[in-house]
């Protein structure tokens, strides 16, 4: 049975939907309203609270902790300064991805590293022989996502301590919210500008209220995970066992993915002299991976054509759908779209892919397939880079 999150007492009494899903053995608001829309927006436009407390975070410390993560990681972790985050996948011995997460150096010899799911055995087995210490700290932090346009301005009325047009992109500080004592990253799932805030269980509360109350100006209000999915698909950005499934997790070989074929090979440093996967890797990239990630844009006007054919209006947008479609060229099936959503600012049908790389060449023209009136029709498309969505903002 799923449990509340140190911030229930206040999402729980603004969840007027009562949609809850289970995210990793905790509570989480699907939606707060009849429907998302509004918080889609508030994400875009102006500003959007996101519990994200069951994220599995783990803590790294001791003389070997940068040894350690870095043998872990399949980014080269030596460069990444105190105060700095990275983020990364890691693999198994064969080069197939296990989960990707954050990484975050709270101190020369002390990490943190964020996962999508329970990863402390796998830590602690890699750690075998080194002077290291790998905690799970998943119930001592709770964190909240501020993301949108306003996030920045909101923060300026509550935090003190940190220089925030100074904070870069992917970089950790720690100050106040009042009396709180807080941690903030520039960082986020939604591919836009914002910040996570990481606090002590028992002061969750008070931070919330606070935040509330000061962003209430500038457009502030929750959001759940149907707006986080669309807003995340527009940023381009994978979710394990959707868009991939985890080396541990997979059935068959045939399931498992490099982080070449998900999208991540610019997150693969083989010029590290050792991490977990490197010679898997190393020979993959020399012979080419058989999958490539990539965006697809469904054409409307073929949406229209199939849909009108029995007298109806495409009906395809609202929620994010997480139902994999096959992918089509030339009569053949070449891959299959595994996220994909109608975006609401782009006004376009898009998704996530995973194609056969032969296949995949920007802008190639191919077919997806889609549900009309319980029959499986096919409607056109193309290949495109991702991200969909990329404002200036996010980095500035």
């Amino acid at each position: 049975m799923p449990i509340p999150t140190p911030f229930h007492a206040r999402t729980s009494a603004l969840c007027v939907s009562h949609e809850w899903r289970d995210w990793s053995g905790y509570l989480a608001a699907s939606l707060y309203e009849p429907a998302h829309d509004r918080e889609y927006y508030a994400i875009r436009s102006s500003a959007s609270l996101i519990d994200v407390s069951p994220l599995y975070k783990y803590e790294v410390r001791g003389p070997d902790a940068l040894g350690f993560v870095d043998r872990l990681m399949t980014r080269d972790l030596t460069r990444c300064v105190t105060g700095q985050v990275m983020y990364s996948p890691w693999c198994d011995d064969d080069g197939k991805v296990i989960d990707d997460g954050t990484v975050a150096r709270l101190a020369p010899d002390r990490f943190r590293i964020t996962a999508a799911e329970a990863n402390l055995v796998w830590f602690q087995d890699c750690a075998y022989g080194m002077d290291v210490e790998v905690m799970d700290v998943s119930a001592k932090l709770a964190v909240l996502a501020l993301q949108g346009p306003n996030a920045r301005k909101i923060l300026q009325r509550v935090v003190q301590g940190i220089d925030l047009e100074r904070l870069k992109y992917y970089r950790l500080a720690e100050g106040k919210a009042g009396e709180i004592p807080l941690a903030i990253s520039r960082t986020g799932y939604t591919g836009d500008l914002g910040y996570e805030l990481w606090v002590a269980p028992e002061l969750a509360l008070p931070l919330w209220d606070h935040l509330i109350e000061q962003g209430e100006a500038y457009g502030i209000m929750p959001a759940g995970m149907l707006a986080l999915d669309i807003a995340r698909i527009e940023a381009g950005l994978i979710m394990i066992q959707i868009d991939y499934i985890s080396s541990r997790k997979a059935l068959i070989q045939a399931q498992k993915s490099s982080p070449f074929e998900i999208g991540l090979d610019w997150a693969v440093d083989l010029t590290k002299k050792h991490f977990i996967g490197r010679e898997a890797l190393r020979a993959e990239h020399r012979q080419g991976s058989f999958w490539q990630f990539t965006g697809v844009e469904v054409d409307w006007n073929s949406l229209e054509a199939l849909f009108g054919k029995v007298n109806l209006t495409p009906r395809l947008t609202g929620k994010a759908s997480r139902l994999a479609v096959p992918i089509y060229s030339g009569g053949r099936q070449i891959g299959q779209m595994t996220s994909h959503t109608f975006s609401p600012l782009l006004k376009k049908y898009i998704g996530l892919a995973t194609v056969e790389r032969k296949y995949a060449a920007e802008g190639a023209r191919v077919s997806v397939e889609v549900t009309v009136e319980y029959t499986r029709q096919r409607s056109e498309a193309r290949l495109v880079k991702t991200p969909f969505f990329n404002p200036a903002r996010k980095r500035a």
